[in-house]
């Protein structure tokens, strides 16, 4: 069993149990009253391919040590799903619903509906209670750093809203590595460019941008925190880095330790992936000095499949499609739990149960011994919390997952089997190396039609999804249908609105030229 640090509020009181975990040791939970550290890191647009634990043939293209330590240490999450892309994912997340209960858009933060005052905006709905929240309630320091992307309209949709204590971060799908500029946008008849987005707690994040990679700053937060924060208090800290989301740049050198690769794209995308690599190892070599390790769960994953369009970078292989799809190379991410928290006995396994990203917020909200309801948003008649907790499950408690579906939107997971009803696009694969110079499109030209006659993949035997039993399992197929049915019945999708030019007009006169909320 793993070392007991004895700290004051935070110590990880280990209650041992009667019942036998894996291979005969003896399981530990914490007991009641005894709360982790909980550590989130949400990598963006993270591909199967480019992490070294994903490699069955070691490449020195994919260089992540860390990741690849921190995983085999912990337990590799082998059926871990997200969202198709960036904002739902994240919205999921942070309100502990799936996305098809939360936010199935990737719409832009300025969007507005004004005749729908709880769910009129991008992401999650007001009167929706955040993860955060939930943890400060039961004493926690909470932490953002990076990347938002779950609504930014009114004061409530920020990460301060949502129960941060702290927040340095931006609020768009990406901005410029160096400038943190982002787009443009109109108001009164009169274009304006170059919008910064970088928040820093309550106002913008005056004097950060200009020259310094964003990740390095973001890094340095990190540390920032990690070195200040006070060990007998429990600590959310969710980092949301934006490597490896465009644009893809890079420091020079990091491009420099890369040179061999002959394709540009490729070539930035693994020097970014190394590059958060070494923050990962800075944030956990924090956690060793400061004496945290042994009372933390760290939790890591992509938001979705790494990009295989041209200019994404990322590579899933030897997985279907990527990014923008629910092909599994565009749903089944990257995922692992590690620290300290972790028994003994389930260290280096690779669990093959199914996890949702809503799972963490009723995860999270059992070690911190809240409930995870939420009324609120009950009295809002929005939809309910419907993750469920893995703790039992990363303890050694209970080996079977509580979740045995996941809706895609469209299209469902149900046991081993998955269906697909539209028609499916990137519907080809990529090769060990990929983007290269001789296939620098992958399979995001191929096109299968599900839409007519749905397809149908038994994605345990056939992970890759090669072959369509939609014809020789018409029992298996209907009963799919019946199932996905039934999940978009319940399916959340409220009038989100248009692009509010009170949002650009906010951003120029109140912040100077920055992002951030333009409603009351």
């Amino acid at each position: 069993m793993w070392a007991l640090h004895l700290a004051v509020n935070v110590a990880f009181v280990a209650l041992v149990l009667s019942t036998c975990g894996v291979n005969g040791e003896r399981f530990v939970q914490p007991a009641a009253g005894a709360k982790p550290h909980i550590v989130m890191i949400l990598v963006d647009d993270w591909g199967w391919a480019n992490v070294g634990y994903h490699r069955q043939t070691p490449t020195k293209e994919v260089q992540t040590p860390n990741f690849d330590s921190l995983c085999k240490q912990g337990i590799e999450l082998d059926q871990h799903y997200a969202y198709k892309f960036c904002s739902p994912s994240r919205s999921s997340l942070m309100s502990g619903r799936l996305p098809i209960h939360v936010n199935i858009l990737n719409a832009s933060p300025d969007i507005h509906n004004p005749e729908d005052p709880v769910s009129g905006f991008a992401a999650i709905p007001r009167n929706m209670t955040g993860m955060a929240s939930k943890l400060k309630s039961a004493g926690y320091a909470t932490h953002h750093v990076g990347k938002w992307d779950a609504g930014m309209a009114t004061p409530d949709h920020t990460p301060t809203g949502r129960g941060f204590d702290t927040t340095f971060g931006y609020f768009h799908h990406d901005n410029d590595y160096y400038t943190e500029k982002v787009g443009k946008c109109m108001y009164d008849k009169h274009m304006h460019s170059d919008i910064t987005d970088l928040w820093m707690t309550d106002g913008p994040g005056v004097g950060f941008n200009g020259t310094v990679y964003e990740e390095e700053m973001f890094g340095k937060h990190v540390m920032d925190i990690l070195s200040s924060h006070p060990v007998d208090t429990p600590l959310l800290l969710y980092y949301a880095p934006h490597i490896a989301h465009t644009p893809l740049q890079v420091p020079q050198s990091y491009k420099d330790k890369f040179s061999f690769i002959d394709d540009e794209t490729r070539l930035i995308y693994h020097a970014m992936v190394n590059y958060l690599d070494d923050v990962i190892g800075n944030l956990t070599k924090a956690l060793h000095d400061r004496n945290m390790w042994n009372d933390t769960l760290i939790i890591v994953s992509s938001d979705n499949g790494g990009p295989e369009y041209p200019g994404g970078g990322a590579n899933n292989f030897p997985l279907r499609g990527g990014k923008m799809s629910n092909w599994q190379g565009g749903v089944r991410v990257n995922a692992f739990a590690s620290g300290g928290l972790i028994p003994a006995s389930m260290r280096g396994q690779k669990y093959d149960g199914y996890v949702a990203l809503a799972d963490w917020y009723a995860t999270f909200c059992s070690l911190a011994g809240v409930d995870k309801h939420d009324a609120r948003a009950e009295a809002a008649n929005l939809p309910a919390v419907d993750g469920l907790d893995m703790w039992p499950v990363l303890s050694g408690q209970n080996m079977t997952s509580p979740r045995t579906e996941i809706p895609l939107s469209p299209g469902l997971i149900s046991g081993d089997y998955k269906i697909l009803d539209t028609k499916m696009f990137q519907a080809g694969w990529t090769g060990p190396q990929y983007p290269n110079s001789t296939n620098p499109r992958g399979g995001i030209d191929a096109v299968m039609d599900c839409s007519h006659t749905p397809c149908l993949f038994n994605i345990k035997e056939d992970p890759e999804e090669r072959t369509n039993i939609a014809g020789s399992q018409p029992d298996i197929l209907k009963h799919m249908q019946e199932r996905w049915s039934a999940w978009n019945a319940t399916a959340f999708n409220p009038q989100r609105g248009r692009a509010w030019p009170e949002a650009c007009q906010t951003a120029v006169e109140k912040y100077g030229g920055y992002w951030g909320p333009f409603l009351p």
